[in-house]
C-alpha cells in the first residue's frame, strides 16, 4: 500500500468525475427511433426479449431526438429523407453517436441510383458501420458495445464541445464510402 493510500478510509474508492460520467453514459444509451427500411425490423428485435437490450440499459427507444444520444440509421436513406435525418441529428444533445446499420445505410447497398444517398456518412458523421443485409440483432449488440468502449473516456464540460465539433469535421471531410470502393482492372481478372 502506498503512503498516500493510508489516508483514505477503507471502503472509499477514488476515481475521476470523467470516469463516473463515462460509466453512466455507457450503461444508459437512449437510441433514437430511426427505422427507415427493412433493417428496422432487426433494430426493433434488438429491443425485444430474444436480444434483450434491457440487460445493458438500452431498452428505452426515444421518439424525440432531444432525449436520445444514439442514432441507429437502419435502412436506405432517400434524398428526400436526408435533410430530415440531418435535422434529427442536429437536434440531439451532445455527446451523440451514430451507427449506420446495414449495407443500404452504409453505402447505398443495391440501390445505386439518383434517389438513394450512397451512404449516410454523406450527411452525418458515423461512428460504427454495421454491414449486412439485414444485419442481425447480435451484430447490432456488438456495434453498440464498440461504441460503449469509445464512451468510457469521453471528455466533460467545455472541452467536450470542441472534441465533438472536431469529430464531426473529420467525419464529414473523410472520403465517402462510395469513393472508397476499389475495382480490379479487367486485365487482372483475365478478360
Amino acid at each position: 500500500m502506498a503512503e498516500h493510500d493510508a489516508d483514505v478510509p477503507a471502503g472509499i474508492m477514488m476515481t475521476s468525475m470523467e470516469a463516473i460520467v463515462g460509466w453512466l453514459r455507457k450503461t444508459s444509451f437512449w437510441p433514437l427511433t430511426m427505422g427507415l427500411a427493412c433493417c428496422a425490423i432487426e433494430m426493433i428485435s434488438y429491443g425485444g426479449p430474444r436480444a434483450d437490450a434491457a440487460r445493458w440499459g438500452h431498452e428505452v427507444f426515444r421518439a424525440s431526438p432531444r432525449q436520445a444520444d444514439l442514432m441507429i440509421v437502419s435502412g436506405r436513406v432517400s434524398q428526400k429523407m436526408a435533410p430530415v435525418v440531418r435535422q434529427l441529428y442536429d437536434q440531439m444533445p451532445n455527446p451523440k453517436w451514430v451507427i449506420s446499420m446495414g449495407a443500404c445505410a452504409s453505402s447505398g447497398g443495391i440501390f445505386n441510383n439518383y434517389a438513394i444517398v450512397q451512404g449516410c456518412d454523406h450527411i452525418i458523421p458515423v461512428d460504427v458501420y454495421l454491414p449486412g443485409c439485414p444485419p442481425s440483432p447480435d451484430m447490432l449488440i456488438d456495434a453498440v458495445f464498440k461504441i460503449r468502449e469509445q464512451i468510457q473516456h469521453w471528455p466533460l464540460m467545455g472541452h467536450m464541445a470542441e472534441v465533438e465539433k472536431a469529430k464531426e469535421q473529420l467525419a464529414l471531410a473523410a472520403t465517402p464510402t462510395l469513393e472508397m470502393e476499389t475495382t480490379t482492372p479487367a486485365k487482372e481478372i483475365g478478360r
